[in-house]
């Protein structure tokens, strides 16, 4: 699947927005990361070649990372950072709030995109640049020992 055939049947309303989304992504992230499609979804992994234990140590799985998806009301980022760096966290809401009027819409850690004309591209870019994948195994490790 490539990310045409995703967008193909998703709402219009978002496709834009999501596309945009996605060549940031592109541009931003770490090399380190490899583009692929995991839970339905286009995304980035840490590759079995720099962790081999795998995601939940299935040597078969690679750890997800950052995955973009367009649900029926809203795009949706799942930043795997925002679950494990509570200061990424932090920085992120404080940010946001500097920049979008709208009420910010996070889980643990998946940022839902309602408005995508209060999306923050730049914000984004930022986010995705903060965290290397090497930063990021060092976070999941101390998570799931």
């Amino acid at each position: 699947m490539n990310i045409q055939d995703y967008v193909k049947n998703k709402n219009p309303k978002f496709v834009n927005a999501f596309l945009q989304l996605w060549d940031i992504t592109q541009e931003s992230i770490d090399p380190d990361f490899e583009c692929g499609f995991s839970y339905g979804m286009p995304g980035y992994n840490v590759p079995l070649s720099l962790y081999p234990k795998g995601y939940l140590n299935r040597k078969d799985e690679a750890v997800p990372f950052l995955g973009l998806a367009i649900q029926k009301h809203f795009i949706v980022i799942y930043h795997m950072g925002l679950y494990l760096d509570s200061d990424l966290k932090e920085w992120f809401e404080t940010e946001y709030k500097k920049v979008v009027p709208t009420k910010l819409d996070l889980g643990k850690s998946c940022l839902r995109l309602k408005n995508p004309q209060h999306i923050p591209y730049p914000l984004i870019r930022e986010l995705i640049q903060k965290m290397s994948a090497k930063e990021y195994i060092i976070l999941y490790e101390n998570q799931y020992r």
